[in-house]
């Protein structure tokens, strides 16, 4: 083998290579026959290993200018052609100064002439020069002053010109010649000889190897420096294609940066050595980095570079405001990703991967001089970082980061000095370690740090805690750190007074004795050994990740069931063995690839190596049974499974990481103390205090226990779930075969088809691919009849007491993450808000949600097996008890197209199309109630013998949920009536009364009647109810024809047993009995109003009977209908005797929360088809009637509701409209806020690809939809209010020990205690509404979004006439009434 070399260049490659001398080697190749495959091996391996080499030098006369696009010029200036942008002056230069420079490289840019360009360019820059020029020399002429530079400027200009024509292209040529006739400088040495390491670290790929055969053509060659030349020219034309892909590569990383919209100048690439961070332990660090320096232009071209500067672009984007906004979103996004990369590089121990993408970024921010204030560098990424070298002792490392922070201009934090403490404590102690530990402990407190601050503020894993602090006590050995203590109380006027309960941390000895402890009543019953076992029984299911329950569907056996069991369980156990053997696979697959990739390179490999194998085996063999067992008419998309997947690998990290730094074995200390202080109850703290106090006393050892979980971006769980999708679909195969019994080997061979495929399905407008299960696989599934449903353990019930809310972070289920704020994942404003707070205004809140998630549930075993019976035999559409899609009768099919007899017309054939779309969308609307009620049952029989709880969060708005979506007690009244509290209290004295007037209030058959007379129509019914709870099925079935009929069958039961006890006021009773508000958005816009008419209508005010809202608007609408039906309107002669309370009660009720006409006239029309008699052609002209006329109705009744309800909508538009900000505020219980409505482009699902893409859409710096914005603030307020009641209302009953349950405007309690919840929750909506809410809303956007007056143009234009009316309209509070709140107290009918 050969190595051709420049001249004068011989000496130095041997000197670096150490080879031997030219007579003691070998050639490398002797044989002809393997010259092709030679090459083809080194083009592969120097695709490979290429990296750019800077220029070198010869004797060859160099032109000063050159014409020759570089390739990265080139494919620039290739994608500026493909963007069609406004045509604006741009000049390009393009400049290459290379070795053999008169043979140019073939470039990517087709149709470009570069001579052309060149003398466009000269001729160019010559007109404006010469143009410049005229103007000083008139300027001259007139006396005025200039400095004579375009003058200088066109005559060096010229005498640049003069000399390029000099160095004509005949000299070059002819340069170039007797560089041809030289002889080639050649060299042969012995490839094995040469050391490995030098090979693969590339020091040769700025030189040429040539493999060569035989001698004769060897000779002939080397004789021949014509053909040595030609093979050097095909060469260098080969590796620019190379040198194309690697900028390409290099620019994708370099763009994080660019996209910052910074037009920075472009500097020249100084190549830094980094060695590869999966081959060596280390990289290197160049201490004395020192920013690049430019390319050095000579004056005269930065002269003319000047002149023929581009002007600046004019911003255009859908989604952001302006280039600021946009560069601050993608500085956000990169940001978050490089944290959750840092992050997971550190979790894998992959810090050499993670010092290279830290330092890659740090260099191309200094590269394009983005200001520190800007950079996304920050000493948050450098802590993870530190960590990292600390958990290994590597006190150089750390030092070589402190020095790159000190470079960057950042300032040490708690947690830095704390990464410092922790690595000197791992290191062993000696006169050095201690001089290191005095000297940051002595720069922490010249900083203003002292180590109380830095051990109380610092968040540990692990043993870091008391590494760090056994570092401190070297050098100080009575050190004991003090923790601040946290602040227990309120910081809100409407709940100060529940502060008087609140004994601060180290003053429990000395008010023991005066402990008001009823906040315990409702939690007690539960001995500590008794939840400390239920606790560990709740770990081991979230350590699972899921829990497997058998399903209550009527069992229905196959033939071959248990042939096709056995099937499935081979089939199964050759799945994991397939899974494990891809994943090692194509895991080796990416790290052979990210291995060449740039350094800073962001990766999924990264992420996947978090895992063992054996989870990702178990995530994907549960997503194959998930997707064969899933339905024919509904499929999950190729994006939401990515999704889907990603989240279960990152659950399953989180798990795991939980695991290792010890947050698992800390969360059993504290929880074990938590279920003594449930079993002595004695302590008037709330759960949130209790385990706040209980977290600050094991402070002193151990991880804290306030860790925020940084979640991983959406585009990386995309990525790998993309991962284990494509092995999913590729490696995942079944015997087409597998079902037939009777086969041999020898007949019948194996046919393996892949199990999953995808289709692409029309969605609406848009088609997407979804992943649909092979039929065999899914017959297999059916055949077998595994009779098992399987649920995440999130998604179902606690077995204990959920862990309190103390933080946003912290709070739910034991170990599994929990959201406390339903929000999608680009809204981020919300969390940035919360962040920013006191954190005793978020009090109220987490203190309510965890209320209701302290109160403990059982199922109602007697109606449960009911429902399970209807269930099973098939359903029933008035029960509202689901229907299998089977039930659904058949189409009726017409005679084909070919029948020559019974021709079918072509509108026949569209209605036949129509009723298939109609019948196809309705199975798939039964198939999904079917699976909702089979879950929930399913599950009421798993936990039918136990007792749960419900951990909840809530939405943006503040509205409350429990977090299991399937059995919880919000949602139809058949999951309402399957759930009773399972302490169980006795009636007392009233309480049978409010149980029998609780059965008449769920029937809605006396609405308008007063409680007297209910409760005497509860007496002449009661064969009626008791007939019911014992012949449910099979008796008058009373309880059927009631608005709720499951529920009131469960209080029909409960009845009858109250009834047979010996003493009703003894009996214990579980049932929870509903106070429910009168039309609750109503009352709350009509007490913000003060509005006397509408507080009359809504039960504000104290009456008789109760004023049914709905009734009078349905009153309202008939006497219209009449009139209208006397006029001859056709339609309202139609409506006749069918305008009921029932038809329009959803829309009355939803119209304060800003339903739509469109989506008022879907719920009026419901409403008409469930009504038998009214002929079904009217029903789409008839609600549209109803719809107009309803809403006509309540602007007549409810003025003030309007007047204010169009002051929200018109401050939200100008809000979004002219600040171009998102609506946001704060609750009355200090919860900020904000609406996530914004523009977001529709982004295209990425296929494929390694890198770690940078674009994350967030709210904090996109355009808000302004028609969501204004459409929706109304509706929200309101709905921030009522949760606000409910939130104090629960406080309240807290204290007093009574349980307490919501349902938005509903509240339930034990039948023992409805007065003093009633008594409370007016007590609380009197104070919400005595605060100033509507002038405290006023002033908040006054502050947050009003214009100064050094802001207003005063030029008339509508942007300042915009502004104006903004102020004015942020100032102008609707007017109130004179209704007195205090009325609200003695309204019986208020909430009933």
């Amino acid at each position: 083998m050969y190595r051709l070399l420049g001249v004068n260049r011989a000496a130095a490659v041997q000197r670096v290579l150490r080879l031997p001398p030219p007579t003691s080697t070998t050639t490398g190749c002797s044989n002809c026959g393997t010259a092709a495959h030679n090459l083809t091996q080194y083009q592969q391996y120097y695709q490979m290993l290429y990296r750019p080499a800077p220029a070198t030098t010869t004797a060859i006369a160099l032109r000063t200018q050159s014409t020759t696009p570089t390739q990265a010029d080139a494919l620039a200036q290739a994608k500026k052609k493909r963007l069609r942008k406004p045509r604006y002056a741009k000049y390009v230069e393009l400049l290459e100064v290379t070795e053999l420079t008169a043979s140019e490289r073939k470039s990517r840019v087709k149709r470009l002439k570069s001579k052309k360009l060149a003398e466009f360019i000269q001729k160019t820059q010559m007109q404006i020069l010469e143009k410049r020029a005229r103007e000083e020399r008139r300027a001259q002429k007139k006396g005025e002053p200039c400095s004579g530079e375009a003058q200088l400027q066109l005559e060096e200009y010229q005498q640049l010109i003069l000399e390029s024509h000099i160095n004509s292209p005949a000299k070059l040529k002819n340069s170039e010649e007797t560089v041809l006739r030289q002889p080639a400088e050649y060299q042969k040495f012995d490839l094995d000889a040469v050391d490995s390491s030098i090979l693969e670290a590339g020091m040769y790929d700025d030189k040429p190897i040539i493999f060569f055969g035989k001698d004769t053509y060897t000779k002939q060659i080397i004789s021949n420096p014509t053909e040595v030349h030609n093979i050097l020219k095909s060469f260098n034309n080969y590796r620019d294609i190379l040198e194309g892909i690697e900028h390409e590569r290099q620019d994708n990383i370099e763009a994080d940066l660019a996209r910052f919209g910074l037009n920075a100048p472009k500097l020249a690439v100084v190549e830094s050595t980094l060695l590869d961070p999966f081959e060596s332990n280390e990289p290197y660090i160049d201490d004395q980095q020192q920013p690049p320096k430019p390319i050095q232009e000579t004056s005269v071209q930065s002269k003319i570079n000047a002149v023929t500067a581009k002007s600046k672009k004019r911003f255009k984007s859908k989604v952001h405001v302006n280039e600021e906004q946009e560069r601050l979103a993608k500085q956000r996004a990169l940001n978050v990703n490089l944290t959750t990369y840092l992050n997971v590089c550190v979790s894998a121990n992959m810090l050499s991967r993670a010092l290279s993408t830290i330092f890659a970024y740090r260099s191309r921010a200094k590269k394009n001089n983005i200001p520190q204030k800007q950079s996304i560098i920050t000493i948050e990424l450098y802590n993870i970082l530190l960590h990292g070298y600390a958990g290994k002792g590597s006190f150089d490392r750390c030092q070589e980061l402190f020095k790159l922070i000190h470079e960057d201009g950042l300032q040490f934090s708690e947690q830095t000095y704390a990464a410092a403490f922790e690595c000197l404590g791992r290191v062993e102690s000696d006169a050095e370690n201690i001089k290191s530990i005095e000297q940051y402990i002595e720069q922490a407190e010249q900083q203003g740090y002292t180590l109380n601050q830095i051990m109380d503020r610092s968040k540990f894993v692990s043993d870091q805690r008391d590494i760090a602090l056994d570092a401190i006590r070297r050098v100080r050995a009575d050190f004991t750190p003090v923790y601040v203590p946290p602040q227990l109380g309120y910081d809100n006027e409407l709940l100060n007074d529940l502060n008087a309960y609140t004994v601060p941390v180290g003053a429990e000895a000395e008010t023991i004795k005066q402990q008001d402890c009823s906040i315990m009543n409702s939690k007690l019953g539960y001995s500590k050994a008794q939840l400390e076992q239920l606790a560990r029984e709740q770990l081991q299911v979230e350590l699972d990740g899921s829990i497997t329950i058998k399903s209550i569907e009527k069992p229905k056996e196959f033939a071959n069931a248990k042939f096709c069991r056995t099937k499935l369980k081979e089939l199964d156990q050759t799945w994991r063995k397939q899974i494990s053997a891809a994943i090692v696979r194509d895991l080796n697959t990416l790290r052979a690839q990210v291995r060449f990739k740039p350094h800073g390179y962001m990766n999924y490999y990264t992420y996947l190596k978090v895992l063992e194998t054996s989870h990702f085996t178990d995530i994907l063999i549960k997503e194959i049974y998930k997707l064969a067992e899933g339905s024919e008419t509904f499929s999950p998309t190729v994006g939401q499974l990515y999704k889907e997947l990603g989240q279960r690998v990152q659950q399953c990290y989180q798990i795991e990481l939980k695991k290792h730094n010890g947050t698992l074995e800390k969360v059993g200390d504290i929880y074990s103390s938590y279920c003594e202080l449930w079993d002595s109850g004695k302590s008037q703290d709330n759960t949130r205090q209790m385990w706040q106090r209980l977290v600050h006393e094991q402070r002193d050892s151990g991880p804290s226990m306030d860790l925020p979980e940084v979640p991983w971006p959406s585009n990386v769980l995309i990525g790998v779930g993309r991962f284990l999708f494509n092995i999913l679909v590729r490696d995942i195969k079944i015997d087409a075969h597998i079902m037939r019994q009777k086969k041999t080997a020898t007949t019948t061979p194996q046919n393996l088809l892949p199990a999953f495929y995808t289709l692409f399905r029309n969605q609406g407008r848009l088609v997407k691919e979804e992943v649909k299960p092979h039929p065999v696989l899914s017959r297999l599934l059916r055949a077998s009849r595994q009779q098992t449903l399987t649920f995440d353990a999130n998604l179902v019930p606690m077995l204990c007491p959920p862990q309190p809310w103390s933080t946003p972070h912290n709070g739910g289920y034991l170990l599994n993450k929990s959201e406390l704020i339903r929000l999608p994942q680009q809204a981020v404003q919300q969390w940035e808000r919360i962040h920013a707070s006191n954190p005793q205004h978020l009090y109220p809140a987490l203190d309510s949600l965890n209320q209701l998630a302290s109160v403990p549930w059982r199922v109602n075993t007697q109606l449960l097996d009911v429902i399970i019976k209807v269930f099973q035999n098939g359903g029933d559409a008035k029960l509202d008890v689901p229907q299998p899609p089977s039930s659904l009768p058949a189409l009726p099919t017409l005679p084909a197209a070919s029948d020559s007899e019974n021709p079918t017309s072509p509108a026949e054939r569209a209605k036949q199309f129509r009723d298939k779309l109609a019948h196809r969308r309705k199975q798939s609307e039964m198939y999904s109630l079917w699976c909702d009620a089979l879950y929930r049952l399913s599950l009421a029989q798993h936990y039918r013998d136990k007792v749960f709880w419900l951990p909840h969060n809530m939405d943006f708005r503040g509205r409350v949920y429990p977090v299991p979506p399937h059995l919880n007690h919000l949602g139809s009244d058949l999951a309402r009536s399957m759930l009773i509290f399972d302490q169980a209290q006795p009636l007392g004295v009233d309480g049978f009364s409010w149980l029998k007037l609780h059965c008449i209030n769920l029937t809605g058959l006396k609405k308008r009647d007063s409680v007297r007379e209910r409760l005497l129509y509860a007496e002449e019914i009661m064969p009626e109810i008791l007939d019911s709870a014992d012949n449910p099925l099979t008796g008058r079935m009373w309880w059927s024809k009631s608005d709720e009929p499951w529920q009131t069958l469960a209080c029909c039961m409960e009845i009858a047993n109250v009834q047979r006890s010996p003493d009703p006021s003894a009996y214990l009773s579980r049932f929870p009995i509903h106070q429910d508000g009168s039309c609750n958005g109503l009352q709350h816009y009509a007490a913000l109003g003060r509005d006397q008419a509408g507080a009359c209508s809504v039960n504000l005010s104290p009456s008789a009977i109760p004023q049914d809202v709905y009734s009078a608007v349905a009153a309202l609408v008939e006497r219209t209908r009449k009139t209208d039906a006397q006029n001859g309107l056709h339609v309202a002669a139609a409506l006749e005797g069918f305008v009921r309370r029932k038809v329009i009660k959803q829309t009355v009720m939803t119209t304060v929360y800003g339903v739509t006409r469109y989506g008022a006239r879907l719920q009026i029309a419901r409403q008409l088809k469930d009504i038998d008699d009214f002929p079904k052609d009217w029903v789409w002209p008839a609600s549209t009637y109803l719809t107009t006329k309803t809403f006509e109705s309540l602007r007549e009744m409810f003025t003030s509701t309007r007047e204010i309800q169009d002051w929200f909508t018109e401050c939200a538009r100008m809000i979004a409209g002219v600040c171009m900000q998102n609506v946001e505020w704060v609750t009355p219980l200090g919860l900020p806020v904000v609406q996530p409505y914004n523009r977001q482009e529709t982004k295209h699902v990425p296929r494929a690809g390694l890198r770690v893409t940078n674009s994350m859409s967030t709210d904090l710096y996109e355009r808000p939809n302004i028609l969501k914005q204004k459409n929706a603030f109304p509706p929200n307020f309101i709905h921030s209010l009522d949760s606000s009641h409910m939130m104090l209302t629960s406080l309240q009953c807290e204290r007093q020990g009574i349980t307490f349950v919501s349902v938005h405007d509903c509240f339930w309690t034990h039948a023992c205690t409805v007065p003093e919840l009633n008594r409370a929750c007016r007590e609380q909506f009197v104070a919400l509404h005595s605060q100033p809410i509507l002038e405290q809303l006023s002033k908040f956007m006054r502050q947050t979004y009003s214009f100064r007056d050094t802001e207003f143009t005063n030029d008339g234009s509508v942007e300042d006439l915009s502004k104006r009316q903004l102020n004015r309209t942020l100032r102008q509070l609707p007017q109130k009434g004179d209704f007195d709140l205090r009325n609200v107290l003695d309204s019986v009918y208020f909430f009933s």
